[in-house]
């Protein structure tokens, strides 16, 4: 039986980024994309995009998105896999957390959902989020009873990420 891979193999399984220039109707970014391409980004390089946020800065998965398309030089970046990759990239951190000082882990818990909410689907749920947040001065507050940043806009970066 093989041996069951890790989130730290998945985030380092060698993918590299690809364009896809034909978008087929109907696939995610398709509208979007307005009839450009869109790249497929890889787990290591969302995580490398993530790891350049300072503390209190925060992004939303748009945001991270918009940052690999101008990298790339295209319309748009895949929503799916990049939304997979990060989630990747947030287990392979919390599967290092035992071992690796704080400052030394990718801080996913800085990358929110549209609107400033917190994913519940990362690890931990929103309750793990809210808690890493809060240790960097980021105030959570309920929005239609969900958690979420209200300030997250002026929390953005200043400058492009993809350019750090």
């Amino acid at each position: 039986m093989a041996k069951r891979k890790t989130a730290l193999d998945h985030l380092n399984n060698g993918r590299e980024p690809h364009i896809v220039h034909m978008i087929p109707p109907g696939a995610p970014g398709f509208r979007e994309a307005g009839g450009g391409a869109m790249v497929v980004s890889s787990p290591a390089e969302v995580n490398a995009l993530v790891r350049v946020l300072k503390a209190g800065e925060i992004v939303t998965l748009d945001d991270l998105r918009q940052a690999l398309a101008r990298r790339h030089q295209v319309a748009v970046a895949c929503p799916v896999s990049t939304a997979i990759f990060l989630n990747m990239a947030a287990r392979a951190a919390e599967e290092q957390r035992p071992y690796l000082p704080e400052d030394e882990l990718t801080p996913w818990w800085r990358v929110l959902k549209k609107g400033g909410f917190l994913n519940p689907k990362y690890p931990g749920g929103t309750a793990a989020q809210q808690a890493l947040l809060e240790a960097e001065g980021v105030r959570v507050s309920p929005l239609r009873r969900q958690p979420a940043v209200f300030d997250y806009e002026a929390r953005r970066p200043a400058d492009p990420i993809e350019a750090r």
